[in-house]
């Protein structure tokens, strides 16, 4: 067995020996100084200790420890006000941008009380942030002015606008929640000048169905519901399998007539494929691209043992997120795209994701949908008064099926269960990622837009 060495300095080290002889103890060979002069006689002829410390290092790692409780004290302080204070949408976002920083720089960090205070302050902010949707969602309709950027309205006010003679490049990763963003902007930023960086409110349901068909189509569902029904009630083929179609009429519906493709990527031969023909890009003005790997992997959270072991929190699903990237044809796609010029790409997502942790028991009928952060059907009931209870889907733009249909929303961490096998379900849902309620995570979402550095 290797014997491995340290060297140890410190002007005070007598007063260490009890750590030397445990280290002794555990097999580490430990040398030390304190004097410097003699330490760098010694140096000259031995040079092979697999670990130094000093005093100097340890002092260092201290005040940055130091430094964090500092701040955070200051911190706490100014979120607390914040989250009593906040009075519209971009209050709330700025909020979470700040919170989502702070999660982010205690990633490098060991310091679990910081990190514990931080996640009581979030489960605050997204308690009132959850009654500030539940006041104010049913006023954003078309002719609010004051209302956030939704899903409906991205393409025609974010991108829209910027269609000309440059080639445009529209990625979609599902279920990219904003601090999984800010670990991918360190990547791309390496290639990509970032040319704008604005949150935007995914529309309730929080879900692939409703908030990326509301996307690619410029409706609400209440609208595609009324106006395009063919394409919104066909789910022969999965529920967002007419994408292509929505966006084609939602170009002609804005008088562009443009040279559009578009492409799916869900699993791996999804993207080799892709990439593999990925210069046909070129032959379009304007090209749709959407990743579904992140919503897989939130996903086989609730399935997979495995994966439950390696995405048990945010910051663990941060550095997965990271992971898949690197190995990704997502990263190929950009690294295609990061020597291109006079083209225009725009990054964003259908909605977030939030780890839920409190049961919340329901009463509905056997034909109300599976989420479980969110039900549509008949005779919807709850004792829990947190939940948002919509009794007309028309007014929060949702269709309205009959009289009798309901839509409840899970707030905060909740998640919804019915009494039958509650125990089993319950523990089989607990702590994993879901979407389709009403949370800072699922519906602060990023907008991007980029330009290649050419280097």
């Amino acid at each position: 067995m290797q014997r491995y060495k340290i060297l140890w300095v410190d002007d005070e080290i007598e007063l260490l020996k009890p750590y030397i002889l445990y280290l002794e103890e555990k097999n580490y060979k430990v040398e030390s100084f304190n004097n410097p002069f003699s330490l760098v006689e010694y140096i000259e002829s031995n040079n092979d200790f697999n670990l130094i410390l000093n005093k100097k290092v340890l002092e260092n790692s201290l005040i940055i420890q130091n430094k964090l409780k500092s701040d955070y004290v200051s911190f706490f302080n100014e979120l607390s006000d914040m989250i009593k204070n906040n009075k519209d949408h971009r209050d709330w976002y700025k909020t979470y941008l700040k919170i989502i920083d702070w999660e982010i720089s205690l990633d490098r960090s060991d310091d679990n009380q910081i990190l514990e205070m931080l996640t009581k302050q979030k489960y605050e902010a997204n308690k009132e942030f959850s009654k500030f949707i539940i006041e104010n969602y049913s006023n954003w309709g078309s002719n609010n002015v004051h209302k956030p950027l939704l899903s409906n309205d991205l393409l025609k006010e974010k991108i829209f606008p910027n269609i000309n003679d440059e080639k445009v490049f529209f990625i979609l990763i599902d279920n990219l929640r904003y601090d999984q963003w800010k670990v991918l902007e360190d990547k791309l930023s390496k290639y990509f000048f970032i040319k704008e960086e604005k949150p935007f409110m995914s529309i309730l349901p929080t879900t692939t169905e409703f908030s990326r068909n509301s996307i690619f189509s410029g409706l609400t569902p209440y609208q595609m519901n009324k106006d395009e029904f063919d394409l919104w009630s066909d789910k022969s083929n999965g529920l967002n399998n007419n994408e292509y179609f929505f966006l084609d009429n939602n170009f002609k519906r804005n008088n562009i007539d443009i040279k559009h493709s578009y492409n799916k990527i869900i699993s791996y031969e999804d993207g080799s494929k892709f990439i593999k023909n990925i210069s046909k890009l070129d032959n379009y003005n304007f090209s749709s691209v959407v990743f579904n790997f992140i919503d897989m992997l939130s996903h086989s959270k609730t399935d997979s043992k495995v994966f439950r072991n390696l995405v048990y929190d945010e910051k663990s699903f941060r550095s997965f997120t990271s992971s898949w990237f690197d190995n990704s044809s997502f990263n190929d796609l950009m690294k295609y795209l990061s020597s291109k010029k006079n083209i225009k790409i725009f990054l964003t997502t259908d909605h977030g994701t939030i780890r839920v942790e409190k049961p919340v028991k329901i009463k509905a009928n056997k034909d109300v949908n599976n989420n479980i952060r969110f039900k549509n059907g008949k005779n919807i009931n709850s004792d829990e008064l947190k939940l948002y209870m919509v009794e007309n889907g028309e007014e929060v733009f949702l269709p309205k099926v009959n009289i009798f249909n309901k839509y409840i929303f899970a707030t905060e961490n909740q998640y919804l269960l019915y009494p039958t096998n509650y125990n089993y379900h319950l523990k089989n849902y607990n702590n994993t990622f879901q979407h389709g309620g009403i949370s800072m995570e699922e519906m602060i979402i990023p907008f991007i837009e980029l330009s290649p550095k050419n280097i």
